[in-house]
């Protein structure tokens, strides 16, 4: 993966792709890898990684595809091998606020899934580990609230490590079991959001269920041991599971259409330990599926080539481990099969009965023994325990102990633990137990894992036989550069992996074998620059060039052969010398090409530089020729400008004669108009003066005939004014003596008073009773300024002398005594004085008498205003 992400492109995208694929790696290592006795970061699961690239070469996507999580080292490790990376790196790398979240501690002792006699191993740094884990979770597209899920269900699966239970007996007599310190269960269902009563009765009862009949029996403390395990099993493989879903998600090709596929095969190898168990016996029936694709793909698939070729071959033979293969993946009479049998049969089934059948069905089977069987029967190996079977596998013979092969095969997570789950609020419980949900309940019996891992190296063989050995090649490709170029169908791997196999004979294959094959057009194509007649056309058939080529090259005719398609050469030395001459051809094709090309470029440089100079000569001539009819322009302007001057002046001489001549003229002429006009002037000014006199004249006695006519209308208006007056008394002194009878003794002077006042009250007049008052009414006109003046001055003497005098000297005499002590007067009095008390002005003959005064007075100031007209006038 690194080798592909260096060679590959660059690019903001690809940068992306390939940096998600590479972080892609840790994750799963962290979930799926774990120290064993010889390997302290061993692959406990088998991947297969589909690289997707476009015709650049460039990353576009992955899938991932998982076979066989080893989830039985969830629950228990052999002697100095460890569980999972991913627990003992949550506790040494996360911080202390996330493991308080998690209800977790560091110390490592307090979990009884994690083995202490190999916590810490030299080398792994695992505080350093979590973070780079969480770094490229965060790269490969994780979100925060995803990793924190992750994290809680491992914390949930070191918690249900820590349940223990106890045995109780019911009234029946009946042995069931309840869990014995309740604190790491509640603290799970805290972690998982399941209700903690639902759990612990999922430990202590089970339900099945037959057809429309449920029965519900207690566990006991073995069984609910038993459940528990395998809930935390299922819990954790089912994770991983996810976990890889969710990296397909984020890495997968995002075009539609499928461009050129690279598989990453990544598989656990053979393993021989001293004590094997069923995790050991499906790893090894992995490899032999393996080996047996090998044989299918290499040996037999090279020498029945060379028969429909008609190439001269003899036959080598080899092992062939089918017979191992079917031995235990037969459906009927296999291993596996049986153990499937075992698991489904009803009444008392152990271990034991499982070996019994061993022996039973497989006795005569060259590769298996045990201390029953025939191959086995009449000797003392000492070696083979009486629980123990052995099977001569190609890498070699392997004991199996056949303690545990029951449960681990069954792998059966009761249905209550599934429906508990399911009930959880967790966001991805759910999706992890989807048969729990109880409107879909399925009572098939689940398959075992024996059934599912024969199930996923099926599938696994047929994509290794379809896309990483195709039916049209009979060779193991190696892996290599998207964008690096090597020998086409060169099959390096071959000899390699016949050594490898036991067996064969390594001297026969490397003589007679033949280490390249090619199709005759491809071949031509790509050494037809060796020989001058096929280059660079060859016009006849592909066979025939690739003959005369090999003739012309004076290659040994023992170091090739002739296929019916193809074309066969035994040694690499040969293809090595085809590539060499090859190479120099090229080289010296590369030299050609270079002369060509500097010939070419030095031509063209040649070209541009006299296209330039002839480009420049040009604009030169244009500018020369520019620059000389500019300066004949410029003398030619000059002159002319000079004859156009003279020209100017000359005319300019003609034109000022002839304006002096008529400005003479005009002078003359103006003088003389001159003085014909100021004769006229004076004539009219004379005139002017005679009539201005005549108006004065006639005006002055205008004047005086109207200021004689003024002064007759004044003396008529006096006349006028003073019989008014004169009447306006007669009339008063006949109203008094008439309604005399009327009035009281003292009503004349009221009366007085009365006229008085609406006299005063009409003109506006100053009051009579502040003689402090020293306003005066406008005068109406500026001709009464005179009459304005004097009443101004009779009024105000006339108003001293009033009979009101000593009144005021009381009230001033009054002012000095009562100053200051006067300030509630106001609010003493309750409503002041308005109006009268004789309610004159209701009197019908008053209201007439003042009508008829008031119309006197009206034209009295009308004939005065008349007059001041004339006057005017």
């Amino acid at each position: 993966m690194s080798y592909v992400a260096a060679v590959c492109g660059k690019g903001q995208e690809v940068n992306k792709v390939k940096e998600q694929l590479l972080q892609s790696n840790p994750v799963l290592e962290a979930f799926g890898n774990a120290k064993t006795v010889r390997n302290d970061n061993s692959s406990r699961f088998g991947k297969y990684m589909d690289i997707e690239f476009d015709f650049k070469g460039d990353p576009l996507g992955g899938v991932i595809s998982n076979y066989l999580l080893e989830k039985s080292r969830v629950v228990k490790q052999p002697r100095g091998e460890r569980n999972f990376h991913v627990f003992y790196q949550l506790l040494s790398g996360a911080s202390d606020d996330t493991l308080k979240k998690l209800k977790l501690e560091r110390d490592f002792s307090k979990y009884n899934y994690l083995s202490l006699d190999s916590a810490a191993v030299n080398g792994l740094d695992d505080a350093a580990n979590f973070r780079t884990v969480r770094n490229a979770m965060q790269i490969v597209g994780f979100m925060e609230d995803e990793m924190q899920s992750v994290l809680e269900l491992v914390a949930a699966v070191l918690k249900l490590g820590n349940i223990e239970f106890k045995p109780e007996s019911r009234c029946n007599g009946t042995d069931e079991s309840r869990v014995k310190d309740k604190n790491d269960l509640k603290e799970m269902c805290e972690l998982l959001g399941i209700e903690q009563s639902v759990l612990e009765r999922a430990f202590s009862y089970r339900t099945v269920e037959a057809k429309m009949e449920k029965v519900s029996t207690t566990l006991n403390v073995s069984q609910a041991y038993y459940a528990r395990d395998a809930l935390a099993k299922n819990l954790y493989s089912r994770l991983f599971s996810w976990l890889v879903t969710r990296i397909n998600e984020s890495i997968k090709a995002q075009a539609k259409t499928r461009h050129k596929v690279m598989g990453v095969l990544d598989i656990y190898g053979f393993e021989i330990f001293e004590d094997n168990s069923f995790e050991q016996f499906i790893i090894n029936y992995c490899n032999e599926k393996l080996q047996q694709i090998f044989i299918e793909l290499t040996l037999r698939e090279e020498q029945e080539e060379y028969v429909r070729e008609g190439i001269e071959w003899t036959n080598i033979e080899y092992f062939n481990n089918a017979v191992i293969c079917d031995l235990i993946e037969n459906n009927q009479n296999g291993i596996l099969a049986m153990l499937d049998e075992e698991c489904l049969r009803p009444g008392t089934v152990t271990d034991e009965t499982f070996l019994d059948k061993l022996n039973t069905v497989c006795a005569e089977h060259q590769h298996f023994e045990s201390r029953l069987s025939k191959n086995s029967k009449f000797l003392t190996d000492h070696s083979l325990p009486h629980n123990c079977f052995r099977i001569q596998h190609y890498a070699g013979k392997v004991l199996y102990r056949v303690e545990g092969f029951m449960d681990k095969n069954n792998d059966l997570l009761y249905r209550d633990l599934s429906q508990a789950m399911y009930k959880a609020n967790h966001s991805l419980i759910k999706q992890l137990f989807p048969e729990g949900n109880p409107a879909k309940v399925n009572l098939k019996r689940p398959p075992t894992a024996g059934f599912q891992f024969r199930a996923s190296v099926g599938t696994f063989s047929f994509l290794m036989m379809l896309q990483t050995f195709p039916a049209d090649s009979s060779s193991c490709g190696g892996i290599q550069s998207p964008r690096q170029k090597s020998l086409p169908h060169f099959h390096r791997l071959f000899w390699s992996v016949i050594k490898r196999v036991p067996g064969l004979m390594e001297t026969e294959g490397e003589r007679a074998g033949y280490a390249f094959r090619q199709t005759y057009e491809p071949c031509l194509e790509r050494y037809k620059m060796l020989c001058k007649r096929t280059w660079p056309h060859w016009r006849g058939p592909a066979r025939e060039g690739v003959e005369v080529l090999m003739t012309d090259l004076q290659v040994p005719p023992e170091e090739f052969s002739y296929g019916r398609s193809k074309i066969f050469i035994r040694n690499p030395r040969t293809l090595f010398f085809l590539e060499e001459r090859r190479k120099q051809c090229l080289e010296d094709l590369a030299t050609l090409i270079q002369k060509i090309y500097r010939g070419w470029k030095c031509r063209t440089h040649f070209l541009l530089l006299k296209q330039s100079q002839i480009t420049v000569s040009a604009w030169y001539r244009r500018y020369a020729q520019q620059k000389k009819y500019k300066r004949i322009k410029s003398a030619t302007t000059l002159v002319q400008s000079y004859t156009r001057g003279w020209q100017a002046r000359k005319l300019l001489r003609e034109l000022k004669y002839q304006k002096r001549c008529k400005e003479a003229v005009t002078t003359i002429s103006a003088y003389w108009h001159g003085t014909q006009a100021r004769r006229e002037l004076r004539q009219l000014k004379q005139e002017a003066r005679n009539k201005h006199a005549v108006s004065v004249i006639w005006a002055g006695w205008q004047g005086t005939k109207a200021r004689r006519e003024l002064r007759r209308l004044k003396e008529e208006a006096r006349r006028r004014h003073a019989v008014a007056v004169i009447w306006a008394y007669w009339q008063g002194l006949q109203v008094r003596r008439e309604y005399r009878k009327f009035f009281r003794a003292n009503a004349g002077k009221k009366i007085y008073d009365f006229v008085i006042q609406r006299i005063v009250s009409r003109t506006r007049a100053p009051s009579l009773h502040v003689p402090i008052d020293r306003s005066w009414p406008s005068r109406p006109h500026l001709f009464l300024d005179d009459a304005h003046t004097e009443l101004r001055r009779i009024f105000h003497l006339w108003r001293v002398s009033y009979p009101t005098q000593p009144v005021y000297e009381e009230k001033l005499e009054a002012s000095e005594i009562f100053k200051d002590k006067k300030a509630l007067y106001p609010s003493s009095v309750s409503q002041p004085f308005k109006g009268d008390y004789l309610e004159i002005t209701k009197n019908p003959k008053y209201q007439k008498l003042n009508n008829v005064v008031e119309e006197k007075v009206g034209k009295l100031m009308l004939c005065k205003s008349r007059s001041c007209q004339n006057q005017l006038h």
